[in-house]
């Protein structure tokens, strides 16, 4: 049998399968694509959100501030009105005082001319009567009056830029007499402080300041084994001679002061060699010769020729160039005293004086 010829057809089973498969890689593709635009979307979506909630806490924090600000604003407005009328109340009142004032000084200016005039004639006597008791001083800075208003007439080199005086204190200047010495030693401090040489011998350092020229300077040291200065505190200066109220102070300071223990004349002269400035006038006030160098004997009695020693020893501890000018009360049982004493003035350009119980 012959064979039939078979008719090709464009829609055959294999052409409609490529197309299906065509179909199906269309729709996967496009379905894949409006995953990623919708996964996209959404995520710009909370993108938004997020912005969109900051921007309302940042309204709402800016409304609660701005209702805060209007409250301080209200505050703030309600204080400078009651400051404003603080100031104005204290004007009206600097005005009223002013208004015052002028009332009264209307009403007391002769009253209070009166007054000043009143005043001043007073300062005027009493300006008057100062120069009325300068004259009678003299060039003295202070007054002194001995017994019988007497003016003494001494050769004491009282001169100098700053003069230093030296008081014994030791207790030999208790009484003129060994034996008085030692009675009263025994005796109270008010007894010592009262008895009749330590009493001329304040008044002869009250005698000496009272001649001090007006421009001078001047200490006081008192001394037996140990030294100070009448005014205490004052040991490292000069005191300026015509503050009047600081010597009264330094003259009654010597009323506190106990004459005991012995004499060192060698270490109250490395006292005076270290002053800074020096002295140039030195008034040594004093009885005797001294009974210890810079330590204490070794027994309790001290012969005349170990004093004159021990007196010799310290004036080698002396400034050099310095007028010693010595006031001498002479005490019984020391023979050497006056000469070696008087040697000691001459030797140094000074003046030796050796006054009466009266004196000054």
């Amino acid at each position: 049998m012959a064979r039939k010829n078979r008719r090709f057809s464009a829609f055959s089973l294999s052409f409609l399968d490529i197309m299906s498969c065509g179909f199906g890689a269309v729709a996967l593709i496009f379905l894949i694509i409006k995953h990623g635009s919708d996964h996209d979307i959404e995520a710009e979506n909370q993108d938004l959100a997020a912005e969109v909630n900051l921007l309302q806490e940042e309204v709402q924090f800016g409304q609660e501030h701005l209702v805060l600000a209007r409250n301080t604003l209200d505050t703030t407005s309600d204080e400078l009105a009651t400051v404003q009328g603080l100031a104005r109340r204290i004007m009206e009142q600097i005005e009223e005082v002013k208004g015052n004032i002028a009332e009264v000084d209307s009403t007391t200016d002769e009253m209070d001319i009166a007054r000043l005039q009143q005043k001043l004639k007073k300062l005027e006597q009493a300006k008057k009567q100062l120069e009325a008791e300068n004259k009678k001083l003299g060039n003295n800075v202070r007054k002194f009056v001995g017994d019988g208003d007497r003016q003494y007439l001494t050769g004491l080199r009282l001169g100098g830029d700053r003069i230093l005086i030296l008081l014994d204190s030791s207790a030999s200047m208790l009484g003129d007499e060994l034996i008085k010495v030692i009675r009263t030693r025994n005796m109270s401090d008010a007894v010592k402080r009262d008895t009749e040489k330590w009493r001329r011998a304040k008044q002869t350092v009250s005698w000496l300041v009272s001649q001090f020229p007006q421009d001078s300077q001047y200490q006081i040291y008192t001394f037996n084994t140990e030294f100070r200065a009448a005014l205490v505190g004052s040991e490292d200066r000069w005191l300026n001679v015509d503050d009047r109220d600081q010597m009264d102070d330094a003259i009654k300071a010597l009323d506190t002061i106990v004459p005991e223990n012995g004499t060192s004349l060698e270490r109250i002269f490395n006292a005076v060699n270290s002053m800074s400035p020096l002295p140039d006038n030195i008034i040594l006030i004093t009885d005797g010769l001294p009974t210890q160098g810079m330590k204490a004997p070794r027994g309790n009695t001290i012969s005349g020729k170990d004093r004159l020693k021990l007196f010799r020893k310290a004036v080698k501890a002396l400034p050099k160039s310095i007028p010693v000018n010595v006031v001498l009360a002479p005490m019984e049982g020391d023979p050497f005293a006056a000469s070696e004493y008087w040697k000691l003035a001459m030797e140094t350009q000074g003046s030796f004086l050796a006054p009466s119980k009266d004196w000054p």
